[in-house]
């Protein structure tokens, strides 16, 4: 347990840095699948029009450290693989 007011308000701002971390995750993982349903239901404009609300999603999430940046461009990197493979 924190003694110090300083450690109290420490665990005060890691919660609420939690939460917001664990809203913006969610919110990738949302884009994410919506883009995933769509390569599975096999329609192109439905997938291009997904991947490019998805993409900036994770770039956001990158930029503020909720994941890391090579995940975040790993993951683009893929989906826009498969997205451009649905053409094909």
């Amino acid at each position: 347990m924190a003694n110090t007011s300083s450690a109290k308000k420490a665990t005060r701002k890691i919660a609420r840095r939690t939460a917001v971390n664990k809203n913006r995750r969610s919110r990738v993982r949302t884009f994410l699948r919506k883009v995933e349903e769509a390569l599975a239901s096999g329609n192109k404009e439905v997938a291009q029009a997904a991947f490019a609300e998805a993409q900036p999603e994770l770039m956001r999430a990158a930029s503020k450290g909720v994941i890391h940046r090579n995940t975040a461009a790993r993951k683009v990197s893929r989906l826009a693989q498969r997205v451009k493979s649905l053409s094909a």
